[in-house]
């Protein structure tokens, strides 16, 4: 059987164009010599392989150019062995933009790749997740009755999501008990930031500042608070980070220009070539003066545990609850085409006083563990900035 020259073409076509992209986005003056090197594998391998396909396999009705390719990149991606990094088809690329955009239907369940196992980052405030109490580092053992052992983030998102209305059943392991929830999904549109003003017990009023999500929409969201905040009659803020999973970098770092002096550093960024940037803070400052305590939990990670960090080393503020995540890599997300995603981990974060955050976390000042029957972290909160007040 004669092979397509056409299809051929197509494969090699859209192997250049990931390549040739790699390279100009990066400038990696190096790439071609250490992608082709002798020392590297034989890239002529994907043709032989794939001109046996079309040349002697039995079923070729079944043979679909596109996936075969789809599942060529996801592969080279999966062998990084980076929970972090992923390859998004088409559907995943779509709900990657709804993930961003803060609105899609599932359950509301941040979840990531920790010790090779799924888990749960944390749920976010008012979806079924929160309702069906699953807590953050819960492991994901089964979804509908499959394993998710080696099932990356991007194929978990696709299980766990669907039509509102629909059910997900969820094996969950948690302090080495496991048990399935039935979970009912729906539209989940995904909060950023709320407040109340808190009056202690000596009079004190105190701004209670939730920041849930880091999406396209939270800076304009938090300015619009901040607004209330400042002409209210707030005499100091709980920054409270707690089940924040965090998203978009650049909104944490403008959401910490208002607590941050000018030019303060909010986060170093180290690369490949362990070449360190420091991202500063740009104001506008309007928070610095008030005093404040953060409180953060098991759940708070990435962009939250960035803003947790620059804020507690830079004005040395008070932290209360339990350990972060730990989730401190930096991913870019690469339009390969208008329907094809490839998010890269390109750099990983410290904070400004260079401790490291992936794989350890933010440290609490004052460890408390969550009560269910009344909120001792936020209890604990309101004694401790009463005291500085």
């Amino acid at each position: 059987m004669k092979v397509d020259s056409k299809i051929i073409g197509l494969f090699f076509v859209l192997i250049s164009f990931i390549g040739g992209f790699y390279f100009h986005q990066y400038l990696f003056e190096d790439y071609y010599e250490r992608a082709y090197s002798d020392e590297n594998i034989d890239f002529s391998l994907l043709k032989k392989t794939l001109d046996h396909i079309y040349i002697s396999y039995i079923n070729q009705d079944k043979i679909d150019l596109e996936k075969m390719t789809y599942g060529a990149i996801s592969g080279m991606v999966k062998a990084l062995d980076d929970p972090y990094t992923e390859f998004f088809d088409p559907e995943g690329t779509e709900d990657l933009q709804e993930t961003i955009t803060g609105s899609f239907e599932g359950i509301g369940l941040q979840i990531a790749i920790k010790d090779n196992k799924l888990t749960a980052i944390s749920p976010i405030k008012g979806t079924p997740a929160e309702k069906a109490e699953l807590k953050p580092k819960d492991i994901i053992l089964a979804i509908n009755g499959e394993s998710t052992i080696n099932l990356s983030i991007d194929e978990a998102v696709k299980k766990i999501r669907g039509e509102k209305g629909t059910n997900v059943i969820l094996t969950i392991e948690r302090d080495g008990h496991s048990f399935d929830i039935e979970i009912t999904r729906a539209i989940i549109n995904v909060p950023t930031v709320e407040w109340e003003l808190i009056e202690t017990e000596t009079g004190k009023k105190i701004a209670h500042l939730g920041l849930y999500h880091f999406s396209n929409s939270t800076y304009q969201d938090f300015k619009k608070i901040s607004s209330e905040i400042l002409n209210s009659k707030a005499e100091g803020i709980i920054l409270d980070l707690r089940s924040n999973p965090g998203g978009l970098v650049n909104q944490a770092i403008d959401v910490a220009g208002w607590f941050l002096n000018k030019e303060q550093t909010v986060m170093i960024e180290k690369n490949k070539d362990n070449i360190e940037s420091e991202i500063k803070s740009s104001g506008p400052s309007n928070f610095s003066h008030y005093p404040l305590v953060i409180l953060i939990d098991e759940g708070t990670a990435s962009a939250a545990e960035i803003l947790a960090g620059a804020i507690k080393d830079n004005k040395n503020t008070l932290i209360i609850g339990q350990k972060s995540f730990g989730k401190g890599t930096v991913q870019k997300v690469i339009s390969l085409s208008n329907k094809l995603s490839l998010k890269l981990t390109i750099a990983e974060w410290l904070t400004p006083n260079r401790n490291k955050i992936d794989g350890e976390g933010i440290l609490p000042n004052i460890e408390i563990e969550f009560d269910n029957d009344n909120d001792s972290q936020l209890e604990k909160a309101l004694e401790e900035i009463n005291k500085i007040i």
